[in-house]
C-alpha cells in the first residue's frame, strides 16, 4: 500500500555504500519522474544521473559534505531550463503533434499564447517557474523510490552555481534545482532511522470547504 511505503520512507542520513540500487529499479524511478505532470506539458527540466565516484566526490564537496552524495549508488540531479524560448516551446508542441498524428486548432492557439507570453518574461521568472515543475517530478521520484523500497534524501543544501559548473549545465541552458541520492539505509550510524515520523495532524493541515 502506498501509504505504508510513505510511512516507511524518511530522509536517510546514512547510506550503505556496499549496497547499490539495481538498474531496473533506477529506471523505473526515472520513468515515474518522466511521466510526472508539468505546466502546459512542457517538461522544462532534465534529470542527470551521476554514478561516477569522482564526480560524486566533487559534488559532495559543494554539498555541505553530506555523505549520502557519495554513499548512495546513484545521484539524481534535477536541472530546470534557464529560460523559456520559442525553440523549446515549439519543440514540445511539435512533439505532441507528431506523437498524436494530428493538429488541433485549440492546441495551436494555446501554443501561440505561450509563445506570445513566456519568452517575453524575465529569464529569472521563467527559471523559477521551470524549477517549480522540476519539484513536481522530484516529489514523484521520492514516492516512486519508496514504492521500490529504495532510500532517498531530498537535498537543497548545495552550491548550485558550482554544481552547474561541475556538470556543465549552464552550457546546456540548464540550472540545478535539487538533488536526490538513491541507496539503502545503514541503520548503524543513522540517528534518524528509528525515530517516529512526525507530521502535523490532519485537523491543522487539511481544511475542507463545504
Amino acid at each position: 500500500m502506498l501509504i505504508d511505503k510513505l510511512n516507511w520512507r524518511y530522509a536517510t542520513k546514512k547510506m550503505d555504500p556496499s549496497k547499490p540500487v539495481s538498474e531496473d529499479k533506477v529506471q523505473r524511478i526515472l520513468e515515474a519522474i518522466r511521466l510526472a505532470p508539468t505546466s502546459s506539458g512542457l517538461q522544462p527540466y532534465e534529470v542527470i544521473v551521476v554514478k561516477n565516484p569522482e564526480t560524486k566526490a566533487k559534488i559532495r564537496e559543494i554539498a555541505w559534505n553530506q555523505a549520502q552524495v557519495t554513499d548512495g549508488s546513484h545521484l539524481l540531479v534535477f536541472a530546470a531550463w534557464d529560460n523559456y524560448t520559442p525553440e523549446r516551446i515549439n519543440d514540445m508542441f511539435d512533439l505532441v503533434n507528431e506523437e498524436r498524428g494530428l493538429k488541433n486548432e485549440g492546441w495551436e492557439n494555446y501554443r501561440k499564447m505561450l509563445l506570445d507570453t513566456y519568452p517575453q518574461r524575465d529569464p529569472q521568472v521563467n527559471f523559477e517557474h521551470a524549477a517549480r515543475q522540476a519539484y513536481i517530478g522530484f516529489g514523484i521520484g521520492l514516492t516512486a523510490a519508496a514504492f521500490e523500497g529504495v532510500d532517498t534524501t531530498p537535498m537543497e543544501g548545495f552550491d548550485a552555481g558550482k554544481l552547474d559548473e561541475i556538470l556543465g549545465l549552464r552550457e546546456r541552458g540548464l540550472r540545478s534545482v535539487t538533488i536526490m541520492p538513491l541507496g539503502y539505509r545503514q541503520a548503524d550510524g543513522d540517528w534518524l532511522v528509528n525515530l517516529k515520523k512526525v507530521r502535523r495532524p490532519k485537523e491543522s493541515f487539511i481544511t475542507e470547504v463545504k
